[in-house]
């Protein structure tokens, strides 16, 4: 079996960019996908456009050059399909990582789901967060018309749509549905919108509420869902409600695969399930393993993203190199 010096688990952004640092250092390496490259972005909402500006999402060095300031979903996949050709990026694709286990001889082997193996010196987990949703735990979850990820507005349009969450996404599906001429409702279990909404977006849809173009429920949770209508509860007052539904998203946010990172042995903290890392150089608990970019965040997604997560692969590269470690630039405190 041919022993890579690293395999990186992850094709994302960060995945790529530490693709890209252990390719210039000279590194034997393989980047393992469980889709096909980025395949997170991929699955983004059509019209999504990035909150970073396109200088602060590049990797490689390679300018990402569009006419706008900020990226959308399209340019963004096509940016890092080129950049992963630029640098002849070595990846296997949909092959889905069940766990990495460190040997007896301090080497590594991966194990995939469908019964192949790889072996490695060390190994990189680049599987950023987006493949686990929060989950709400109530009845109904799980029917057909229920969904915890937003895809394009035109399949719901004369339908009645509510959206669970106060960010980013429940906003940005809000705003596009009722534009393409859904009901829309938004269930939030807090008094407002939460801060970190895209600022362009805040006006328009504060404005399309007092219009009552989109309507809210804030400081409300989900109590169940049925076909056709879900049940929310007032956490203020106690009152239920049961509100029409013919589609419900449930954009509550979404978590590290806290399992894999458990099945390679690294240890987590039991509440925030923060994976153990030293700061500088990103490696766990596990010699020779490392994370890089939103893998380690635990609860705290907010705290580490394509921004900031990338530039974990040049002290990874660095520490793997034996060369002085890079500084990670600090966008954010640490978790």
């Amino acid at each position: 079996m041919h022993i890579y010096d690293v395999i990186i688990i992850g094709g994302g952004p960060c995945g790529l960019a530490m693709g890209v640092e252990v390719a210039k250092s000279g590194l034997d390496y393989l980047i393992l996908e469980k889709g096909n490259l980025t395949e997170s972005i991929r699955r983004y909402p059509l019209r999504m456009k990035f909150f970073s500006t396109a200088e602060n999402i590049e990797i490689g060095g390679i300018p990402f050059a569009i006419s706008d300031v900020k990226a959308n979903r399209n340019e963004a996949l096509q940016y890092y399909r080129k950049v992963a050709c630029y640098f002849h990026l070595n990846f296997k694709l949909f092959i889905d990582v069940d766990r990495a286990e460190k040997q007896a001889d301090g080497t590594f082997l991966t194990y995939s789901n469908d019964g192949q193996i790889f072996q490695s010196k060390n190994v990189v987990l680049a599987t950023g967060y987006f493949d686990v949703p929060r989950m709400l735990n109530v009845s109904g979850e799980n029917l057909p018309h229920v969904s915890h990820y937003y895809d394009e507005p035109f399949r719901y349009s004369y339908t009645n749509v509510v959206l669970v969450g106060g960010s980013n996404s429940s906003v940005e599906a809000a705003l596009e549905l009722y534009r393409h001429d859904a009901n829309v409702t938004i269930v939030h279990k807090e008094a407002d919108f939460r801060t970190k909404v895209k600022y362009w977006l805040v006006p328009d849809v504060k404005n399309r509420v007092k219009e009552g173009k989109i309507h809210t429920r804030f400081n409300s949770i989900t109590q169940a869902i049925e076909p056709g209508r879900i049940q929310i509860k007032n956490i203020e007052n106690g009152e239920t409600e049961w509100l029409p539904a013919d589609f419900v998203f449930l954009l509550v946010g979404y978590l590290p695969d806290e399992h894999l990172i458990a099945r390679c042995g690294v240890e987590l903290d039991p509440v925030t399930k923060v994976p153990t890392f030293d700061p500088d150089t990103f490696e766990t608990n596990v010699t020779g393993l490392y994370l890089c970019g939103t893998v380690m965040a635990g609860v705290f997604t907010e705290k580490v993203f394509i921004e900031n997560g990338r530039d974990h692969a040049a002290a990874i590269a660095d520490h793997l190199s034996g060369r002085e470690i890079r500084k990670v630039k600090e966008l954010i405190d640490r978790i």
